[in-house]
């Protein structure tokens, strides 16, 4: 390897930290718990001093969790602004980052890194323009590729907060968003599932009723990205999306809902191939990371 890249996922549960140039040539990996942003940043420069040092990290990527500040022009640039993770609101994580390796970095959103990641890595070569990256696990987060970049605008898209129809007939659990209790997050996160049904969605059985709801919910989700930013795919990521089975029930689902309004063979005939599993598994966050670095090395 020439040049080196460092990725950092920084998770609220773990940060995963790399060195590499590509998902085939990772030198060195280390994953540590998210506890205070003193120490959580410090194992971070600890990992990355050694390559800094000798000159052969070229620069880092970070995908975060958030919400962030992603706007240069603001006072707060890379800063984690209103998150509900305890002690990390206002948390200067860019900065801290850069100023402890004097490299160049660069941040985005967790999610967003990880459509990065599957943009970059998986799909770069199949004359994609667009691509949505949604991941339900702890929360519900969605990234977007649009004209083969990451999508920022007034923040960042939010679409894990999207409002969608809850008949409280059919389902009267109220919701477990902070904020808007019943959005698309509220009714189908990890924590949603195990306060509906009062057991974790992993130990849920494979035939119990709240598997079609959690895939109804999913795929109306998916359907209001389709009609809004009409991606060219979709991957699903996340613990959750993880159940057997889930993934082939929210394709059903979506065709379904759609209706036939979206002419394409690719919702007709190759739905498959449209609403796919992550190409890189787990790592599609990191690794997104690893991409940003070498963006930033390229325009240096």
């Amino acid at each position: 390897m020439d040049s080196l890249y460092g990725g950092i996922e920084a998770g609220g549960t773990k940060f995963v930290c790399v060195v590499g140039s590509s998902p085939q040539e990772i030198l060195a990996e280390i994953r540590f718990p998210t506890t205070n942003p003193r120490q959580t940043l410090g194992y971070t420069l600890d990992f990355f001093r050694p390559y800094a040092s000798r000159g052969k990290l070229a620069a880092v990527g970070i995908g975060a969790f958030g919400p962030l500040d992603l706007n240069s022009n603001s006072p707060t640039y890379g800063f984690i602004t209103t998150t509900p993770k305890p002690g990390w609101s206002q948390v200067d994580l860019l900065g801290e980052i850069s100023r402890g390796l004097d490299v160049p970095v660069l941040l985005d959103t967790d999610v967003n890194t990880a459509a990065i990641g599957e943009y970059f890595w998986i799909e770069k070569n199949n004359s994609l323009d667009t691509l949505v990256y949604m991941t339900v696990g702890t929360g519900v987060g969605v990234g977007v590729i649009a004209n083969r970049r990451p999508l920022h605008g007034l923040v960042h898209p939010e679409a894990g907060h999207l409002f969608i129809p809850h008949c409280k007939v059919e389902d009267p659990f109220e919701g477990v968003c902070p904020y808007h209790r019943d959005c698309l997050e509220g009714l189908t996160s990890g924590p949603a599932i195990a306060q509906r049904w009062g057991v974790r969605a992993e130990n849920l059985s494979s035939d119990h009723p709240g598997w079609k709801l959690e895939a109804r919910y999913l795929a109306l989700g998916v359907c209001n990205l389709i009609y809004t930013f009409s991606p060219q795919r979709i991957v699903l990521g996340g613990g959750v999306l993880q159940h057997p089975g889930l993934i082939d029930l929210v394709r059903q689902q979506v065709i379904e809902l759609l209706n036939g309004y979206v002419q394409s063979d690719w919702l007709s005939s190759r739905i498959e191939e449209y609403i796919t599993c992550p190409g890189l598994g787990n790592r599609s966050g990191v690794l997104g990371a690893v991409a940003m670095a070498m963006s930033l090395e390229t325009v240096k």
